[in-house]
């Protein structure tokens, strides 16, 4: 007999889904569905066949693999720090197989035993319950989950063809290759060769605001773009990340570190105007001076997250915003405070803009970083 889900339990597998998502897994609707019909037919409250329903139905290509570990183990795992992977049940001696992209599990034993009759739902549950929670409230165990989660995100742009050409199965005809087909054949006919237009991520630059009224919010923003750094290097994805407040400070070379606490220590480190003052109008008229010049804005997605205060003229503010808008490819913002009951930007520098952003989405919790992760690959409007 199949047993029956909890009612949170198949929110919490398409929380689980997007947050594969957002780490750059194509687990799209169907996908997503017969995730859930196929863990239906299965026992959800165990973790081996959670991971293997979704490991079969959601992973299109290998390098989907490792992603899958990592926001599995995240998502499964609340309060813990080892990450625990079901064990597949033996096969048969003659049948075994050694499978390298799924690497023995941490836990052994009882412990082993213990992980793997827990109410794993119920994990899920939980784990979607805190992707909805506001990041500047978090508890300290709830911080260290949402780390986890975090370090699973990818943020490649929106792609963009280029004047370069790829082979492709349908389009238009390439004459080069059909040609030297002919000429292997001796002048006899060859089936015909088509490409493409190649096709390359944007480049993505991550403004954050490190201001007083932001700190509650920038531990986790940074890790978001520390994630987003290192998230897909198949896709040659490149991200520049930068810190706003009194001054600019250009820290992608501090999140070049691959571990996180590491890569936020060498930014604290790097920047003096921690939880200071902001003047954002100056400090993107210093960015456009000095990094647009050299063209790091120009077709690129630019991210600011930031609750929109200003200290200095907001008419500054205003005209940088036109500026930056004119040079990039897209314009998005970022405000933690925009999901706050009864909000409108009505605060000087929010006002002032406002005008010049193609997409104002919020920024106070996972589940709204998955949403502007989707806002810059192009795969969600606001």
């Amino acid at each position: 007999m199949t047993p029956a889900f909890t009612p949170d339990a198949p929110a919490a597998l398409v929380g689980f889904a997007r947050a594969l998502r957002a780490a750059g897994v194509d687990a799209g609707p169907d996908r997503v569905q017969t995730y859930l019909t196929a863990v239906g037919q299965l026992r959800p409250e165990r973790r081996t066949d959670l991971y293997w329903a979704g490991r079969l139905t959601l992973c299109g290509t290998h390098d989907d693999l490792a992603r899958y570990d990592r926001v599995f183990d995240a998502y499964f795992t609340p309060g813990n720090d080892r990450p625990v992977r079901p064990r597949p049940a033996p096969a048969p001696e003659r049948l075994r197989v050694h499978d390298d992209t799924c690497p023995p599990p941490a836990a052994t034993g009882e412990e082993q035993e213990q992980d793997e009759h827990r109410p794993a739902a119920a994990l899920a549950s939980t784990a979607e319950v805190l992707r909805h929670r506001d990041l500047g409230g978090l508890t300290a165990a709830e911080r260290a989950d949402v780390r986890r989660l975090l370090a699973a995100f990818t943020l490649p742009g929106e792609e963009r063809r280029t004047p370069r050409f790829r082979s492709a199965r349908r389009g238009a005809v390439d004459p080069r290759r059909t040609v030297r087909e002919m000429l292997k054949a001796g002048g006899e006919p060859a089936r015909l060769r088509h490409r493409a237009r190649a096709a390359v991520p944007r480049r993505v630059v991550l403004l954050i605001d490190v201001s007083g009224s932001m700190t509650a919010y920038a531990d986790a923003l940074l890790r978001f773009a520390h994630a987003a750094s290192h998230g897909d290097r198949t896709r040659r994805a490149h991200t520049e990340v930068f810190t706003l407040g009194t001054r600019l400070t250009r820290v992608t070379r501090e999140m070049s570190h691959r571990d996180p606490d590491t890569a936020l220590r060498a930014v604290g480190a790097a920047v003096p105007d921690w939880s200071g003052g902001t003047r954002l109008g100056a400090m993107l008229r210093a960015f456009l001076d000095h990094w647009g010049r050299r063209g790091t804005a120009r077709g690129a997605v630019v991210v600011i997250l930031s609750d929109g205060w200003e200290r200095d003229d907001p008419a500054l503010l205003g005209e940088q915003m036109r500026r930056l808008h004119r040079l990039a490819h897209r314009v998005v913002w970022a405000n933690p405070r925009k999901a706050r009951p009864g909000y409108a930007p009505v605060a000087a520098g929010m006002a002032a803009a406002l005008p010049s952003v193609d997409t104002f989405v919020e920024g106070h919790s996972l589940a709204a970083l998955e949403h502007l992760a989707d806002v810059v690959t192009g795969a969600a409007d606001a």
